[in-house]
Formats: C-alpha cells, structure tokens, sequence
C-alpha cells in the first residue's frame, strides 16, 4: 500500500467559489485520494492536524518572471512561501526560450534586470529544452507561452520594420514548434522591442498555431496610458481575428488621468464577451507601482537594432536631446504615451556596483540631490550601467485595481520580478495581500470568492481541470493558511520579507513548505500544454 499523507481538521477552501466545510483530506501518490468527514481520517498514515487552518487548492501565479529563478534558485523562497505552486512563464513577449545562438545573448542582457545573471549554462534553445531543464526538478510547477518577441528576433532581428511573407511563415512554424512542445499559448510585449514592431495583422498570423493547438494569447499590450481602453480594445479585435481566447496580462489602468476608468475596459470585455463569444479572462498585482527594466521608458525608435544601436544615440548629444523632448514632452511609446514624471520613477536595481547610490531613489530626488537635470541623470545612468538596471513606476490608481479585481474574469499574476538590489514588493506578497488586505480587511471579496481567482479560474485558463481544486482525485498542490493572520509583510523599503499565515504548501503531496519553513524539496515540473 502507498503511503499517506493525511491533513485532518482544517476548513476545505475548494476554489470552486462555494461554501467552505469541515473535513479531513487523504492524499497518495500525488493526489487527493480521499475527502472525509472531519476527524475521521486519522490513523490511516502520517497525520497534520490542520485544525483552525484553511486548506486551499495551491495558488497559480498567471504572470510571473521565475523563469531563471526556477532553474538557479532550489529554495525560491520569494514564491514558494506565499503559496504559489504553479507559476506561467514566458511573458511579456521577452524569454529564454525559444532562442538561436544569435539571439541567446541579446535577449538574456535586454531582460537581465528581471531575471538577473545566475551561473546558468543557457545550452536549451527550444521550448521543449527548457521545460525539460525544469523537469529535473523544479520548486514551483511551470506552464510556458512562447515570446512573440523571441521569435521576431529569431527571424526579423531588431529592426523596426514590417515581416515579409517569407518572414511570417519562418516565425509561424517556430509559434507551432513551441506549442507542439508544450506552450500553453503566446505572449507579447508591444511596448517593448522588438514585439512592438509588429502590427496587429502580424500577430493574428502568428496566432495561427496557437489556435490549432488549443492556446491562448496573453497581451501586454501597447498602451497603459494615453490610449489605455484603445489598446484593450486592440487586444479584444486581435483575438477576435485570431479566434483564440484571450489573458490581458497584467490588466491595470495606469496614472492618474486615467483614475475611474476601469469599468470602460470591463465594458469592452463584456461587450466582446457577449457580442463576439470570446473567451477573456486578465490578472492583476495588488499594488499601485508597476515594474520594468529601467530603458523601458525609451521611445521604440530609439532601440532599434539593439542594446549598441542604443547606448550609441544615447551618447549622442544631437539625439539624446530628441529623446528627452520626447520623453518628457509627449511622451514616449515605451512610456504608454504619457510625458515622464520624473517623481513616479524608483531605481530598483543596477549592474555597477559603483551606481548602488542610485538605488531606492526616485530620478526626481537623484536629481535634487546631486544638481543636474533629471533627464540628463536618467540618460547617464542608463549609460552607466549599460542599460540594464531596473525601475519601479508608481503611476497606480488603487481604485481602478479594487474594480478589476471584482471582475468575473479576474485572477491573480504577481509579476514579481526577484531580482536587483530593491525589487517591487509583489514578488514575495501577491497573494497574501489578497487574503489578507484585500479579503480580511476590506472585504471586498469573499475568502471563498477570491481562493477562486487564485485557484480554478487560472487552472481553467490553463486547460487543467484538475489543479486548482480541492476535490477527489485532483493534483494535491495546496496550500494551508491561517485566514486570521495571513497578510503580506514585503514593502517597498523592505521587500524581501516573507508573508505571514501561510504555514504548510504542498505539491503532488510533497511539502514545499512545513510548519511556515521551506522544506529542501523540488517537487514542481512542467505542465505541458496542447491538444490532450
């Protein structure tokens, strides 16, 4: 007979959204293989008691930034100990796979202030590799989408400049050999380079194979700012086009002249929802500052061909002048429209050592302290650090996040970036920030109803009818909390401070946490999506 494991006494949390109920759970060989009356499971193998404690299906992390930190980090504690049990990868248009030998270096130094530097050898160069290197042992679960931008620079480069005919082929068959090999569907990046040369027509195409191996499109899209319910609505028509379902990614309404407009993106999903049949769901972080590599702000323009290209035309003074006018005057495409407050701007993290006195600052204050411009300060420091160091942007409005997050197609992305020396505080605090602040505290959703958004709903997007459940038979990826003290303890002075209230997670019956401690094991693999 297998081994049990039994967690007796705790409050069941299901994430179908209905009622919680006593009741004791028996897992074997990775699954749940019993639901019983509560206390009537005890004997039957090694025995938690989980009285007075919450046990919830784990939590499914739809947009995160893991993908190195899953391979170099064993303990990846900023994750694991919130709960998280499976983690999407692959976002923002921007990854590690599929890449050439050409490309493997451009796209690890464009993306190194997310994912950072680790000692890794980076010989995959398929998808299949890499989910293959996270099969070795992994501390999360993984599911993958394959980077639009990869491959444009795979096949187009870094030019700013429609795809030939020739051109869009080579990059369909490279979007259908990633999901044949297990991608659950295709991000994009449209205001990073080089997804954002691509034009909507572009992308439907690419969506072709997406939609033959039963995926989905995952946007971040081209505007936040200026045109924000423009470009949802963009996104909205892409799918439409491409008859795929459609994940916003990261679905926020960003600075403040865009303060109350929530419910127009929530009209525009519903609208295509119900006129066009399209399946949309999004996920959101629960906090007000966004979080990016600190040339994200350039204009497109500007990075053309690449890192060289631009550090070059920034150390031209002739053309450093146009970008500034354009950063700071009408503001930029890598800026979502919007002319630079220089205030909302946080350096988080550099390169050079020799710049660590640029950290934890916003560019406003650098440039009050040290009398220079603060333009002119962002470009050096750009310069300086080789355009690889990261940024916060406080440009939120919380009242446009509490409206989304109510939403029927809401779930939960952290979109934690874990690295630099002062990282955004939603890599270690997500998800119980929810629970706690969002659940306890204000109530806008129930425990029941937001275990849901963390839960089922993402594991529905994912095609995995069994994750994201507590029920008979189910992966036994869970999570056990304490519903009265569960809260987030990460801040923006102070992010790496793990949450509160979590004290067991498991996968596949193993615990990744016990008793609020990460255990030394490595129990995730990957989740391959595709025609089952």
């Amino acid at each position: 007979m297998q081994s049990e494991t039994v967690l007796t006494g705790g409050r069941i949390v299901d994430g179908t959204g209905g009622p919680s109920r006593l009741a004791d759970l028996v897992l074997s060989a990775g699954r749940i293989s019993h639901v019983l009356p509560s206390g009537t499971a005890r004997g039957r193998g090694e025995t938690v008691d989980v009285t007075g404690l919450v046990v919830a299906p784990g939590f499914i992390d739809m947009h995160a930034h893991s993908d190195l930190a899953v391979l170099a980090d064993p303990a990846h504690e900023a994750k694991v100990l919130q709960g998280a049990t499976l983690e999407v990868l692959g976002q923002d248009g921007l990854g590690y796979a599929p890449v050439t030998d050409a490309t493997v270096d451009p796209i690890r130094e464009r993306i190194a202030a997310w994912n950072g530097t680790p000692d890794l050898d980076h010989t995959w160069r398929s998808v299949g590799d890499y989910l293959d290197r996270v099969d070795r042992g992994s501390p999360t679960n993984v599911a993958y989408l394959v980077p639009q931008g990869n491959v444009r620079m795979a096949v187009v480069g870094e030019e700013d400049r429609p795809a030939t005919d020739a051109e869009i082929d080579r990059m369909r068959a490279m979007v259908a050999r990633g999901m044949a090999e297990g991608a659950h569907g295709m991000s994009t990046g449209l205001t990073y380079t080089p997804g954002m040369y691509a034009s909507d027509d572009e992308i439907v195409a690419l969506l072709e194979p997406v939609r033959a191996a039963g995926g989905y499109y995952c946007p971040h899209h081209r505007n936040y700012g200026a045109e924000v319910v423009e470009a949802y609505r963009e996104c909205l028509e892409v799918a439409r086009r491409a008859h795929v379902p459609l994940h916003l990614a990261h679905c926020h309404v960003n600075f403040p002249r865009n303060r109350g407009r929530a419910s127009e993106v929530l009209d525009a999903i519903d609208e295509a929802t119900v006129r066009y049949g399209l399946d949309v769901t999004l996920d959101t972080y629960p906090y007000r500052a966004a979080a990016t590599y600190l040339a994200a702000p350039l204009p497109g323009w500007a990075q053309e061909g690449g890192a060289r290209a631009t550090l070059d035309r920034l150390r031209d003074p002739v053309t450093r002048d146009r970008i500034l006018e354009e950063i700071q005057g009408r503001g930029t495409d890598g800026n979502h429209g919007m002319p630079m407050d220089w205030r909302t701007l946080v350096v988080t993290g550099v390169a050079d050592p020799e710049l660590s006195w640029a950290v934890g600052h916003s560019i406003a204050d650098l440039a009050e302290r040290r009398g220079e411009d603060p333009g002119r300060l962002y470009v050096d420091l750009l310069v300086a650090d080789g355009l690889r160091g990261g940024c916060l942007l406080h440009i939120g409005n919380e009242e446009n996040i509490r409206t989304i997050m109510r939403h029927s197609a809401h779930t939960a992305g952290s979109d934690g970036i874990l690295v630099g020396e002062r990282p955004h505080p939603r890599g270690w605090g997500t998800f119980p920030r929810y629970l706690g602040y969002y659940v306890r505290e204000l109530g806008l959703l129930t425990l029941e109803e937001c275990v849901r958004h963390l839960t089922s709903r993402p594991a529905h997007r994912l095609g995995a009818t069994d994750r994201g459940v507590v029920q008979l038979g189910a992966h036994a990826d869970l999570v056990v909390f304490d519903p009265e003290t569960i809260a987030d303890r990460a801040t923006y002075e102070e992010p790496r401070r793990p949450p509160a209230g979590i004290e067991h997670v498991m996968i596949g019956g193993e615990f990744t946490v016990r008793d609020g401690r990460r255990t030394d094991r490595l129990p995730g693999r990957s989740l391959r999506g595709g025609r089952r």
